[in-house]
This record gives C-alpha cells, sequence and structure tokens, in this order.
C-alpha cells in the first residue's frame, strides 16, 4: 500500500492550513484530536458517513493540520501543534478556544 501524503514542515502553507479548518466538521475533528490525543479514525465514525470522514480526514492531513501513523491496519491521527505553532503562531490556539456557537 502506499503512503499517503503528509507534507514535511517546511511545505505547510497558511492558506490550506486555513482552509482546512474553514469546514466545521473539520473544526469539530480537530476539536476532538485536541481533546483526546491520538486517535484511530474510528473514533470519527458518528460524525459522517465513512467517505466522507475520508475526505475530511485527507484534507486536514494534506494541510499539515493532522499528522498519520500507519500501525498495520489502523490509522491514527493526531494535531500537528508544535509545528504549526511555530509557523503561525496563536493561530491552533484560537481555533481550539472559539465558542462553539460562533464556529458555524
Amino acid at each position: 500500500m502506499r503512503k499517503p501524503y503528509q507534507p514535511s514542515v517546511h511545505d505547510i502553507r497558511l492558506l490550506p492550513v486555513l482552509n482546512a479548518l474553514s469546514d466545521p466538521r473539520r473544526i469539530q475533528m480537530v476539536l476532538m484530536l485536541n481533546e483526546l490525543g491520538e486517535q484511530n479514525c474510528a473514533v470519527f465514525k458518528d460524525l459522517m458517513p465513512k467517505s466522507t470522514l475520508t475526505h475530511h480526514l485527507k484534507i486536514l492531513r494534506e494541510a499539515g493540520v493532522t499528522k498519520l501513523r500507519i500501525d498495520g491496519t489502523q490509522h491514527f491521527y493526531s494535531l500537528r501543534m508544535e509545528e504549526l505553532e511555530q509557523l503561525f503562531p496563536g493561530l491552533i490556539g484560537i481555533i481550539l478556544n472559539v465558542k462553539p456557537e460562533l464556529i458555524e
């Protein structure tokens, strides 16, 4: 199986990150990862259908918001907090502290 694309820290850019964070479902996923830490993608199964989930996970991963760790057949996602804070100081903190009623 081919390894999914993940940008190096040097390839992460602001516009793809902002685009990835522009969808309320993806923000919900980011909030969950922040609260729970690294999680198997199954933790999101109740949020949306699997095909939609795969699409949103890909957008977050390819933008550099999340990182993927594959262990056998399982896929684990976590936030790239340190890298994002280094590149865009305060951005993720702002997103994580927005009142839920202001997201949509």
